[in-house]
């Protein structure tokens, strides 16, 4: 079950989108800064690599037959493209995947070695516990004899609901296995008192990408592929194929009624569409067929003052599902979802079935990714944080962690200065802005307190039974939250995951271990490289606290307005033009009509906007100390524009057609193409470095510059 609160604002798109079904096997688709130090000798070396090693920028993958200030991704990025197809068991490549993959290869050592000494690990250790989930999910004989006997105790009790009455005990109990239908139930900071942690329900339950994909009708083929998906896996529980296409058509429309009434995504990105607190009773007013009461007993969690039912409309149809919709379409959507959320986790024909559909027929993605990363991928979904401590232990060294702190002290106090220089910002909405830079929390690489995992049984031959215990595990874990203070320092990414992300609600920018590192972070790289790379990613991640949601909260971590009218009429009149920019972006030539849309990747579009700024101004800051290295080149390009070039680099990357449209709808994270792009071609420093002229497609006309932050 996926939580879709706030958080976390993250860098970049995730392997897979939440809203794409749940799955119990895991992805199968494929924070009052100081002023600035002199400089960050301790972390760079303007000093070209040697022979021996590889440099920090290959300026051979520059095509210089394509003109940067004409289309500077195709100079910085179109020659590795062309040269670096993208895998058949992947649905994009790029800087990212790169270094997901170099994860990926560290992690699949460290659960192997695992694997190996299980038996004679101590007993209910983390190793060993990680060492039998993951030999459990890779004996795929014993998942291949077993089929779907793990799920027959489940598709039994759906059978056993006889009426109405029924449906709340069923719901009820599936909840308290961690395995909710429906909706989404958990735990997060409460939006008006962020250091108390309340109960959150937000609307959920669809199996397709977004609402819009099951009303629109360029999404008519999805529609009609999804329904064949479900009657396929009807068919491999022993129903005749008529039979289970009646099923899956039942389950459908359950679904498009919900769909119906579920908000829309660029909706969603408004907090205020995200938190609607009420009191248990107000609760029960919304939806009188279902009483919240007897759900939070059965769930174990005390519920004082209230909670967030986050989208009324969402629960009113719920309700009204309850009440009215015919039992063997509640029965079909239940079973429906039981089986696909199920599917990676039985044998290989539900494995395939799956991924024919969220693979190949809906990204794209030609090959299923080999079984140890899918293995790896249900050990990381079920104990992540538990493999983290393995991976730090082992892959990240304390000096890269001291590293980062000076690099993040150095981009806030760039930020400082940029918010206290506004001309377009009273004093009044600086001071609160101020303020509230000067609360957020930075933590880099991996969490000052790792989770206890004991209490998690483990064994070492039954999969479904591993992931089912860890499912509920860490529901509880989770649910245990409410009613109790907000924890700061807790993480809510592993330190071996490839991205970055910011929390408006606790005000805390969080870079796990694996993205500091190459083409992000080097320990012996130019500063221009560092800045340009996790300088830039320290920006994008603070400025998200000043983005179209970040700037909705306080400091504390309140959805609390803290700014002047004028102000906030100045700063919507900015963010409209980068809208209107990146509407005007179309990824796929042969979908003309396709086009980013500007509102739902606006937050992603403003903290690149304001990162790359801050991280340059940084950089400037560091150059100022060492003006002989800022005016020396380095393979014939100066440091302001091997800050640019490898800004372009992390963006580097190729995404199959399909897997582009899916994203088009649902991620607020612009192509990367355009990203490389967008934040540069914004910048009169980038125009300077490349001696661009108006008129150039990188240099934005005056009247359409966008500068926020």
């Amino acid at each position: 079950m996926n939580k879709h609160m706030l958080k976390p604002l993250a860098l970049a798109v995730s392997l897979t989108l939440a809203a794409t079904a749940c799955s119990k096997g895991g992805d199968d688709s494929a924070k009052n800064a100081a002023p600035a130090k002199a400089s960050t000798a301790a972390m760079t070396s303007n000093a070209p690599a040697s022979a021996s090693t590889a440099p920090v920028f290959n300026i051979a993958d520059l095509d210089k037959n394509i003109n940067a200030c004409t289309d500077f991704n195709g100079f910085v990025n179109a020659k590795w493209v062309k040269a670096n197809p993208i895998p058949a068991d992947q649905t994009s490549w790029g800087s990212f995947n790169e270094l997901r993959e170099k994860s990926l290869k560290d992690q699949h050592q460290l659960v192997d070695d695992a694997a190996k000494n299980a038996d004679s690990a101590p007993a209910g250790s983390i190793e060993q516990k990680i060492g039998w989930l993951y030999s459990s999910a890779m004996n795929m004989d014993a998942r291949n004899k077993a089929g779907f006997d793990p799920i027959k105790p489940d598709l039994a009790s759906i059978d056993a609901i006889q009426s109405r009455k029924d449906l709340q005990p069923w719901l009820d109990k599936a909840f308290a296995k961690g395995d909710g239908r429906v909706f989404s139930f958990g735990s997060d900071a409460d939006f008006k008192n962020a250091k108390q942690q309340i109960a959150y329900t937000f609307q959920s339950g669809l199996g397709l990408p977004t609402p819009a994909y099951y009303t629109k009708s360029e999404h008519k083929d999805v529609r009609e592929a999804y329904v064949k998906y479900l009657g396929k896996l009807f068919e491999l529980t022993g129903d005749k194929p008529a039979e289970a296409k009646k099923q899956a058509e039942l389950a459908m429309k359950f679904e498009t009624d919900l769909a119906k009434h579920s908000v829309p995504r660029v909706e969603l990105r408004n907090p205020k569409n995200q938190y609607h607190f009420v009191s248990v009773a107000e609760a029960n007013k919304v939806t009188p067929h279902f009483n919240w009461n007897t759900f939070f007993s059965s769930q174990g969690v005390t519920v004082d003052k209230g909670f967030s039912l986050s989208q009324p409309k969402f629960f009113k149809e719920f309700d009204h599902l309850l009440a009215t919709a015919p039992m063997n379409e509640w029965k079909a959507y239940l079973k429906a979802h039981a089986i696909s959320g199920a599917a990676s986790a039985l044998s290989e024909p539900f494995v395939d079935a799956r991924f024919d559909f969220y693979g190949k027929t809906l990204s794209g993605q030609p090959q299923q990714r080999p079984q140890w990363k899918r293995s790896l991928s249900a050990v990381n979904g079920s104990m992540g944080q538990a493999l983290g401590q393995l991976y730090v232990k082992k892959y990240f060294p304390p000096e890269a962690k001291e590293r980062a702190d000076q690099l993040v002290h150095n981009v806030l106090a760039a930020l400082k200065h940029r918010i206290q220089n506004l001309d377009w910002m009273s004093p009044e909405t600086k001071q609160k802005a101020l303020q509230k830079l000067s609360m957020i929390l930075p933590k880099i690489g991996y969490p000052e307190n790792w989770r206890s995992w004991d209490g998690l049984k483990i064994s070492k031959d039954n999969y479904y039974a591993n992931l089912e215990a860890a499912q509920k595990f860490n529901y509880d874990y989770d649910i245990a939250k409410i009613g109790k203070p907000t924890d700061r320092k807790e993480w809510g990414m592993t330190p071996q995951t490839v991205n970055a992300y910011y929390n408006p609600t606790d005000n805390t920018i969080n870079f796990p271990a694996a993205i500091l590192q190459p083409p992000f972070f080097y320990a012996h790289g130019d500063d221009a490289i560092n800045y340009g790379g996790i300088g830039a990613v320290i920006g994008h991640e603070s400025s998200h606290g000043f983005d179209d949601q970040g700037s909705q909260f306080d400091g504390s971590g309140n959805l609390h307005n803290w700014w002047t009218k004028a102000d906030r009429k100045a700063f919507d009149a900015r963010t409209h033009k980068l809208v209107q920019q990146f509407d005007g972006y179309v990824p796929l030539k042969d979908h003309p009509k396709l086009h980013v849309n500007g509102k739902l990747t606006l937050g992603e579009n403003i903290a690149d906007l304001g990162g790359l700024n801050i991280a340059y101004d940084a950089l400037q800051m560091a150059m100022k100390n060492h003006p002989k290295e800022a005016s020396e080149k380095i393979d014939g390009y100066t440091e302001d524009q091997r800050f640019f070039l490898n800004w372009a680099r992390v963006w580097r990357g190729e995404i199959r057609p399909k897997r582009q449209m899916v994203l088009l709808n649902a991620d607020p994270h612009a192509p990367m193409k355009f990203r490389a792009i967008g934040a540069p071609s914004n910048m009169p420093a980038f125009a300077k470095a490349f001696q661009c002229k108006p008129g150039d497609k990188m240099v934005r006309p005056a009247d359409k510059r966008v500068k926020i932050w």
